[in-house]
């Protein structure tokens, strides 16, 4: 297939100078980043949070059904205002 793509000055320079340093034609150049645009596309299923837990045994049994209230004067008791 044959088209026309526009791009800007500067990634046009960067892309000829890429390619000459890499041997190959501007051609083989766009056509590896569009390959390797779809594929991170595809293998792309979103963010995902990583573990971050520690291995306790949940809450401490005097927080257990406190609300938020209580346990962020917990976390801040004794260190000032």
């Amino acid at each position: 297939m044959k088209t026309t793509i526009e791009i800007s000055d500067e990634l046009g320079r960067e892309a000829k100078a890429h390619a000459a340093r890499e041997n190959i034609t501007l051609r083989e150049l766009f056509e590896r980043g569009v390959r390797m645009a779809i594929k991170a596309d595809q293998e792309n299923s979103g963010f995902v949070l990583r573990d971050g837990s520690v291995g306790g045994h949940g809450l401490q049994p005097e927080f257990q059904g406190a609300d938020w209230a209580r346990l962020r004067e917990a976390v801040y008791e004794g260190r000032g205002g």
